[in-house]
Formats: structure tokens, C-alpha cells, sequence
């Protein structure tokens, strides 16, 4: 087991630093120790099924929807007409689900190292995987997201969604510069890239998050943060970065446009949108004195 967190009875504990916890009371339900990382799913009656990787939350069945929204509508709605999508992790399928509700894709992607969470996932989170057996647009694809972006031809992606673990994890290559730049090169010409990037309350993800973004703003010509709330991760609310060539998130915000399409969702809309990309003074300061 990681040393983030600890099992006493049936209390789950995710140690967010020295003196801080999450805790769940859970019963658990599988647990492998695949070559990438420690999987653990476990049931709450509260979140429902909890996926955890090396002892962090990654996926509650209670508040996926924050999650998968925000992350895939955002940059659906600033260009609508996105056919070529690249999802690198996401393993639990959410992202792909909210992304293949668009018919003007044509083309999903999804390149998820880990296997054995893909499989785990289908099997005791059908809410998010199901899709990942039943989408005829969705490739899936089992290898390292650094090395198939590397390999992948200039122009080959309308979106780019990074839907990785944290930094310190599997995911770590995901927050290189190195890693960015091909992205750019991948992306069509109007293309857009979304990314994890933490939070910004606890020292260690405000760093991360920080290094992430100014890698991405030296790189992309426009590069925003947006943020949203969701319970079940350490400070309750996270943050994902909006990267692209040509789109600005919030001018080019395609509201009437998307809202046309009468997708059906939980927690985005388009004064959400908006809204996400306004960010607290604290947050801004950071971002500033990068």
C-alpha cells in the first residue's frame, strides 16, 4: 500500500499533508498491484463505488459528473465542430463518455497505459466504462500517452483532452515541456488542449499546478485556468488548464450554439463556463508571479 494513506477497520484515510486527512468509511471491493500502480476500488454509502490509484481518489460515483463535464464540455463549447479527438488516460471512461455524446465526432482516441484499470473499471464502475465496449468512434489504445503523442503526425487532433493521475504518479511525463510541445505540433491548426492540473490550495498541487501552467503559456499562444467544484477530492475544489492556437475559452464561447444541442448535463452549462475561468485573487497571485 502507498503511504498516502492508511487502513483502520473499514476507514479508508487519503493523507492530504501533515495534519490534514479525507476519510471514507468503505467496504472493499477489489485491489490488484499492477506494474504501474496499486488499484483499490471501494464502496461508500455516500460517493457510492471510489476507484482510488496509489491511494488517491480518482473517480466517485457520486461526483464523476463534476469532473468529466468540466473537462470535455468546456472545450466543446468554445468549437462545437471538433471531429478528431485524443484522450491520454482516463482510464475510467468518463471523459470519453461525456465526449462521444457529440455526433460532429467522428474520431476518439484514447490512450491509457494501465490496462487493468480499464478493465476493473468496466467491471465495478459501469457508469463511466461502459462506453469503452460500446462507442464504435472510440480506439482504445494501451501504451505510454508520451510516446504515442512523440509518434503521432503533425495535425492529427481537433482536441486533446490530458485526463492524467497526479504528477508523482504514472502521469508524471504528462506534465512535461517536452511532452507540451508535441501536443502543439499534433494539433490542428484551431486546435485545443485540456489538462489536469491540480489545485491550488496545498502547497505541493500549487506548485505543480504553477510549473504546468507556465510550461503550457510559453508554448501555446493562448493559456487559461479554469476551475470547478467536486467533493470528493482533498480541497473540494480542482483545476484544469485551456490551451489552444486560435480559441480564446471566453470570447469564442459558443453558448447558443452548444445549448442547441440539448445535451443533457449535471453540472455544465454555459454560465458554469463562464464562471469557471473567474479566479479567486489567491489563485491569480500565484499565476502572476510565476
Amino acid at each position: 500500500m502507498s503511504d498516502s494513506f492508511e487502513w483502520s477497520d473499514i476507514w479508508y484515510s487519503e493523507y492530504c499533508l501533515p495534519g490534514v486527512k479525507l476519510s471514507f468509511k468503505v467496504d472493499v471491493l477489489y485491489s490488484e498491484q499492477t506494474p504501474f500502480q496499486k488499484i483499490v476500488f471501494m464502496k461508500n454509502e455516500v460517493f457510492g463505488t471510489v476507484l482510488t490509484l496509489d491511494g488517491y481518489v480518482q473517480v466517485t460515483e457520486r461526483d464523476e459528473f463534476m469532473y468529466h463535464e468540466m473537462i470535455a464540455h468546456v472545450p466543446m463549447a468554445v468549437n462545437p465542430g471538433i471531429k478528431r479527438v485524443l484522450i491520454i488516460g482516463g482510464g475510467d471512461g468518463g471523459t470519453a463518455r461525456e465526449t462521444a455524446r457529440y455526433k460532429a465526432v467522428e474520431k476518439i482516441d484514447m490512450v491509457e497505459i494501465d490496462e487493468a484499470v480499464v478493465r476493473a473499471c468496466e467491471k465495478y464502475m459501469p457508469q463511466t466504462a461502459a462506453v469503452l465496449s460500446s462507442e464504435p468512434r472510440l480506439n482504445l489504445k494501451f501504451e505510454d500517452g508520451l510516446a504515442f503523442v512523440k509518434s503521432a503526425k503533425d495535425n492529427s487532433y481537433d482536441l486533446i483532452i490530458v485526463d492524467s493521475t497526479d504528477p508523482c504518479g504514472p502521469g508524471g511525463s504528462l506534465f512535461t515541456t517536452d511532452f507540451y510541445r508535441d501536443c502543439y505540433r499534433v494539433l490542428s491548426d484551431d486546435g485545443i488542449l485540456v489538462n489536469q492540473q491540480e489545485n491550488a490550495f496545498y502547497d505541493v498541487e500549487r506548485e505543480e499546478m504553477v510549473k504546468a501552467h507556465r510550461k503550457i503559456k510559453e508554448i501555446f499562444p493562448i493559456a487559461k485556468i479554469y476551475g470547478f467544484n467536486i467533493a470528493s477530492y482533498e480541497s473540494g475544489y480542482w483545476y484544469f488548464g485551456f490551451a489552444s492556437k486560435k480559441y480564446d475559452p471566453i470570447e469564442d464561447h459558443r453558448a447558443s450554439e452548444w445549448e442547441k444541442l440539448g445535451l443533457k448535463t449535471e453540472y455544465y452549462n454555459s454560465d458554469i463556463h463562464k464562471a469557471s475561468f473567474a479566479l479567486p485573487n489567491y489563485v491569480k497571485e500565484i499565476l502572476q508571479s510565476d
